[in-house]
């Protein structure tokens, strides 16, 4: 099955991005993959502390994870399935594609106006042709029908 991963944020691009790959994914007989990154934490001395952030920080990403499910499962009908990972975010994604050959392909917004986004910037600078899968750019300034237009 052709898998199109998207990395969840509280973005409006990520929004907009796991639009179009839930669209191409339902036009292609695929499926789709949500990931939120967890970047790493800076030390903090005190442990109960640190342990206090990165709690609450993976409470928000499986808030983000689960909203994000639940309108792909309402507007398409998909089930996707849905990863929360620590980690350097290029990194994760690279580890992500390489252990799931499913993957077809990385869905990411870029956005609006301004810098498009660290990860947009990343793998579409020096790390373009590093990856197994190509890279679906979906534009942040797309309005809904644009984008069921355009997959």
């Amino acid at each position: 099955m052709r898998i199109y991963l998207v990395v969840i944020d509280d973005s409006p691009e990520a929004e907009i991005a796991l639009r179009f790959a839930a669209r191409r994914a339902v036009k292609t007989g695929g499926g789709v993959e949500i990931l939120a990154l967890l970047p790493p934490q800076e030390f903090i001395a005190f442990g109960g502390v640190q342990a206090t952030i990165e709690a609450e920080e993976r409470q928000r990403a499986e808030g983000l994870v689960a909203a994000a499910a639940g309108t792909l499962i309402a507007e398409s009908g998909l089930r996707p399935t849905l990863r929360i990972k620590d980690g350097d975010g290029p990194r994760v994604i690279r580890d992500t594609i390489t252990a799931n050959p499913d993957i077809a392909a990385l869905v990411l917004g870029a956005a609006a106006s301004g810098a498009p986004g660290a990860l947009v910037t990343h793998f579409t600078g020096a790390d373009a042709g590093a990856l197994s899968v190509p890279v679906m750019i979906v534009p942040g300034s797309l309005t809904r029908e644009e984008i069921d237009r355009l997959s």
